[in-house]
């Protein structure tokens, strides 16, 4: 599996603008595998980078979010729009009505990556059917499945993947985790490496908080035929990252890190900040509803280049991330 990547090095699809094709491409020509994010992007916008990408002949892969029910409690949801009206008048904007509906055109998106035979497709928020996981193998896809533990993994070898991706809780960004509720984002990525391959037969590609040479040689001598990194690549001059992140990032004002459901309502690590650190205890679970919520709020708060009040996704080894390019980064990582 590896071979086909030139190095173990996999830079992680980071949504919401970071995962660029011209990252993907960068990577590539660095001997690493990019993937693009189809999280929030209208299945327009998917179809354009995944045409741009077989145009330029790379290797590459495409991360789908698997929908997520409702929340179960409505009620702490909209009791956490309540409380989110100053944020709203801070930054002069409305809240949108609660909204419990959203698949993010998954199914679009799945027709995409099998019209197009995208080479690896990758999945997180949870385990599709098996029926479709055969159809996109059958297409000419490489399938993996994002895990957060041994339990998880079984589940996600049941339905025929061609390898799975174990998250640590040092991750930045979402957690994949199935159980949101009691999740505390502990873990490190050879533990969950070496738990995971307790249980499974499955190439395993372990993620989070990579930003050295070392730690991609640890997660590999724990077992894993790979080691995906999205922080490292935040400040990468061909990511997309927002100017406001790459600038809190540089500033040396931001140097925690926590787990927090106040922007989505899943849980996801990010640099500490007035946000989380007034509605982190007060966030709760309901993704993507909470999402929708605080978006608008996030909007206004980027467009003023204010850190306090956007997701600041980042994981436990920030610090380690600098300004470069694609493929200077790509070499500092690999051992």
């Amino acid at each position: 599996m590896v071979e086909t990547f030139g190095c173990p090095v996999v830079v992680a699809p980071m949504a919401g603008g970071p995962s660029t094709p011209g990252l993907v491409t960068a990577a590539a020509a660095a001997g690493a595998l990019g993937f693009l994010a189809a999280g929030y992007r209208s299945p327009e916008f998917v179809a354009r980078e995944v045409a741009e990408l077989r145009e330029a002949g790379v290797a590459y892969g495409l991360n789908i979010f698997v929908p997520s029910l409702p929340p179960a409690d409505l009620v702490r949801v909209r009791e956490y729009r309540q409380l989110l009206q100053p944020e709203a008048q801070r930054y002069e904007v409305e809240l949108p009505p609660v909204r419990l509906v959203d698949d993010d055109d998954f199914a679009a998106k799945v027709r995409i990556a099998v019209g197009a035979a995208v080479p690896w497709v990758s999945f997180t928020f949870g385990i599709p059917d098996p029926a479709l996981v055969t159809e996109l193998r059958r297409a000419g896809c490489r399938v993996l499945l994002t895990v957060t533990s041994a339990e998880e993994a079984r589940s996600a070898a049941a339905t025929g993947p061609d390898a799975l991706i174990a998250q640590a809780g040092s991750a930045g960004g979402h957690s994949a985790t199935l159980s949101p509720a009691g999740y505390a984002g502990t873990s490190t990525a050879e533990r969950v490496v070496r738990e995971v391959l307790g249980v499974v037969e499955v190439p395993v590609i372990a993620a989070g908080g990579t930003g050295t040479a070392e730690d991609v040689r640890r997660a590999l001598a724990a077992g894993a035929v790979a080691v995906q990194a999205g922080t490292a690549f935040l400040l990468a001059d061909e990511a997309g990252t927002r100017p406001v992140q790459r600038a809190a990032m540089l500033s040396g004002r931001f140097t925690e890190t926590v787990v927090t459901r106040a922007f989505t309502g899943q849980p996801a690590r990010a640099l500490r900040n007035r946000f989380t650190d007034t509605y982190s205890d007060r966030a709760p679970l309901g993704y993507p509803a909470v999402h929708h919520l605080t978006a608008p709020i996030r909007a206004a708060a980027a467009g003023r280049d204010d850190p306090e009040a956007i997701n600041l996704w980042a994981g436990t080894a920030h610090a380690e991330a600098r300004p470069g390019t694609t493929a200077e980064i790509v070499r500092s990582l690999t051992p």
